[in-house]
């Protein structure tokens, strides 16, 4: 085997099945949600809206490459890389639409794995960040009306993107937070079918 494809075999995605578990940590949880809203972004890209390094960014992008959640988009060559999301294809007809909610399970575990690396290590967070803000409760809502709060959520946090964007906007002592909202009925153990 040549230098270049040895090199091309250890550094393109693991077969789905070959793939490890990706190990938590708040940069690729990030990066992932703005490959997400964005569609593309280079490391350079995700630095100025996440505010860590361009380096920090670049090695977690081609770790979530390694692991096969992410590739290299098209583009014109030249030291840029943009990266996307990678979306595998079952082969099954009709089961395209499947892609995005694997996406979407995998990063509803990394927010799993994020608060639960945050509770065993808060008391090492600074005194004015180890109180924990997390919150829960039932309410009884229409279908309407659970869309209406999840879009009223969304514009309390659009308040905040700015900041994404533009790291000068962020007050000094401004750090990553995740705001996690998930709306979803309680089903009986035994569900009437309809």
């Amino acid at each position: 085997m040549s230098d270049e494809k040895r090199q091309a075999a250890s550094t393109g995605p693991l077969p789905h099945r070959a793939r490890k578990p990706l190990p938590d940590h708040p940069v690729r949880v990030a990066l992932l949600d703005l490959l997400a809203e964005a569609g593309t972004v280079t490391s350079t890209e995700a630095a100025a809206r996440l505010g860590h390094s361009s380096g920090l960014c670049s090695f977690h992008l081609r770790q979530l490459a390694a692991h096969g959640l992410i590739e290299e988009a098209p583009h014109k060559g030249g030291r840029v890389r943009p990266w996307r999301l990678r979306w595998e294809p079952s082969g099954e007809p009709g089961r395209e639409e499947e892609a995005p909610e694997e996406f979407h399970a995998l990063a509803r575990g990394l927010e799993d794995e994020s608060y639960r690396h945050w509770l065993s290590h808060r008391d090492r967070a600074p005194a004015e960040w180890r109180q924990d803000e997390s919150f829960s409760t039932v309410v009884h809502l229409t279908p309407a009306e659970t869309a209406e709060l999840a879009a009223a959520v969304r514009r309390l946090l659009a308040g905040y993107r700015d900041r994404d964007r533009d790291p000068g906007a962020r007050p000094a002592d401004a750090v990553a937070v995740a705001a996690v909202t998930r709306l979803f009925p309680l089903l009986p153990d035994n569900p009437v079918q309809a």
